[in-house]
């Protein structure tokens, strides 16, 4: 893909502000009352799930063989996002090891995804972290046990800074294309705020991708609970319509910026989509 090269400047930037698993997690402040069995099983879980940046990164370097800065980029994020997994371990291996996961469950989620669009992708996984960050605050807030909320609110961080670099990377797609970039961006965007129509959360670790395996190809599927993150999000953290808005906006208010037009309301954003629907449908 044509243009400035992305990688040197995020890795730099990334790299100042990185946090340190050592110096960072307050190891010293646990405080066992506050830590039920409960929440010990949904930090599991979420290890899990982080450690699925694994197969999402293989996808990423297949699928975008052509474009070496921005898989130069996977470095950083598969760094983070292994990062990720391994603090929760390292929790679990501190205050609850009985609750550790076995690499076999850690290898179930390593499975391989059909070939698929980049920019729908890029686009998806843009979502994914505005959605990660908002799961994740929410989450800080429903545990009670003071070393987890403050892993939380760290990594809820990094998925914030991974939205906003994939955003560099979605405007560099927009210089170098034309409408058919925005159309990929639009329907992807619609599909990804559109979770309140849902039975399902919206996020890449439960979305279908290899037809082969399915109905089983999703990361979800192939956790110790299958079932987990729905409960985790209705029943224990709580992630309510509120929750849902502030991620709704947040996609809005960045599809926004990246075309260049007013976008507050699904409605608008569909609206923008057929537009560009119809704009390639007429001949020139």
């Amino acid at each position: 893909m044509a243009g400035k090269m992305l990688y040197p400047e995020l890795f730099k930037a990334l790299e100042r502000v990185r946090w340190n698993l050592d110096h960072d997690v307050p190891w010293a402040s646990f405080d066992a009352a506050k830590l039920s069995d409960e929440q010990a099983l949904t930090i599991k879980m979420n290890a899990i799930t982080e450690w699925a940046a694994l197969p999402a990164t293989e996808m990423f370097l297949r699928d975008n063989r052509n474009d070496s800065d921005f898989c130069a980029f996977m470095s950083v994020w598969f760094f983070e996002e292994q990062k990720h997994a391994l603090t929760l371990i390292e929790y679990l291996k501190r205050f609850r090891p009985e609750m550790v996961p076995t690499e076999a469950e850690l290898h179930a989620v390593r499975f391989e995804f059909d070939p698929a669009p980049p920019l729908e992708t890029l686009m998806m996984h843009f979502c994914g972290e505005i959605r990660l960050n908002h799961w994740y605050r929410c989450a800080a807030e429903w545990h009670t046990e003071p070393v987890i909320k403050k892993i939380y609110d760290l990594i809820s961080r990094d998925e914030a800074r991974h939205g906003g670099a994939y955003l560099r990377y979605m405007k560099k797609a927009l210089a170098n294309g034309g409408d058919d970039v925005k159309a990929a961006f639009a329907k992807i965007g619609l599909l990804m705020a559109s979770a309140g129509r849902s039975s399902k959360p919206l996020h890449p670790t439960n979305l279908h991708v290899n037809q082969q395996l399915f109905p089983k190809d999703t990361v979800q599927s192939k956790l110790p609970d299958p079932e987990w993150l729905e409960f985790w999000l209705d029943e224990q953290i709580r992630f309510d319509r509120d929750w849902e808005k502030k991620v709704v906006d947040m996609i809005l208010l960045n599809l926004s910026k990246l075309f260049g037009r007013p976008i507050k309301t699904l409605q608008e954003l569909n609206r923008y989509r057929r537009e560009l629907r119809t704009a390639a449908a007429t001949p020139a």
